[in-house]
């Protein structure tokens, strides 16, 4: 579904590559299919974007597009490949570079390794508009590290109680240990906005009661929609299987609002940054 939008300028913006990490205290709340889906929807208004599978033990980006890597990170360091031939390429041309065994290492790499990792990753930042990081679910020191890289924390949550409880749970360990006080709370399957907000007010009502000091952006909400289940059954985008479904009208809506806003302190960082950061180099 292309929807062009050169009278907001959106494609033709120049700006460093943006780094968005998605991430949810608990599991089942749609995180994977929200970053598949505003993946594409980036994509067709214009941008260059790659989806790194930070979800190290249970990766399913590729599975849920019907996808099979050939290459993992592992491949890399042998000198097997290089790290463009490990990325594979999923709809509207966006880029995935799939979690696998070697990725599970990252973070114990030796010193030579990391630069060495530099230097691959030191060609793709320049091909790349917005990379959207897949965390696992939870608060595990991966799921940190990747968060405290980032540029921007996107925190996905659900209506339900337990999803919103381990929420502020994922937010408490960021502000109280990492001493990170922004983030941007994304509603999914939520029922309307006058359901995604009350969320959003429960959530910010604890943390400032509670943690005081941390930002929390309204980001939006994604409705309820048999039609995103329905596309994972045939191991395809929302996007792409129902384009015109109120779920997939949500998601366009959602990659518009990210793509114009611009929060001061985003220009300080890109692709090449994000990945020093994490890797401490």
């Amino acid at each position: 579904m292309k929807r062009p939008l050169a009278e907001r300028d959106i494609t033709t913006a120049k700006h460093p590559p943006r780094v968005i990490s998605f991430s949810s205290g608990k599991g089942g709340v749609g995180k994977t299919n929200i970053v598949v889906n505003l993946a594409i929807a980036m994509a067709d208004l214009g941008q260059r974007v790659m989806v790194l599978d930070a979800d190290l033990g249970l990766a399913n980006i590729d599975v849920i597009l019907g996808l099979t890597p050939k290459y993992t990170i592992d491949n890399v360091f042998s000198g097997y490949v290089t790290l463009k031939d490990v990325l594979i390429e999923g709809p509207s041309g966006i880029l995935i570079l799939p979690a696998g065994s070697g990725v599970t290492e990252l973070l114990n790499l030796g010193e030579g390794e990391k630069l060495f990792l530099l230097d691959e990753i030191e060609g793709l930042g320049n091909d790349i508009d917005i990379m959207l990081i897949d965390n696992a679910a939870g608060i595990s020191e991966n799921v940190m590290y990747f968060n405290l890289a980032a540029q921007q924390r996107v925190v996905v949550a659900t209506p339900e109680p337990t999803s919103i409880t381990d929420a502020y749970a994922l937010i408490k360990v960021m502000v109280n240990k990492y001493k990170v006080n922004t983030f941007s709370l994304l509603i999914n399957m939520a029922r309307d906005e006058s359901d995604a907000l009350k969320v959003f007010r429960q959530l910010t009502l604890v943390t400032d009661r509670f943690l005081g000091t941390p930002a929390i952006d309204y980001l939006g909400f994604i409705p309820r929609d048999d039609t995103v289940s329905n596309a994972i059954c045939l191991q395809k985008a929302a996007l792409n299987a129902y384009p015109d479904s109120i779920a997939s009208k949500a998601f366009m809506k959602l990659a518009e609002n990210l793509l114009i806003s611009r929060r001061e302190g985003w220009s300080d960082g890109n692709i090449k940054f994000f990945w020093r950061h994490l890797l401490r180099v």
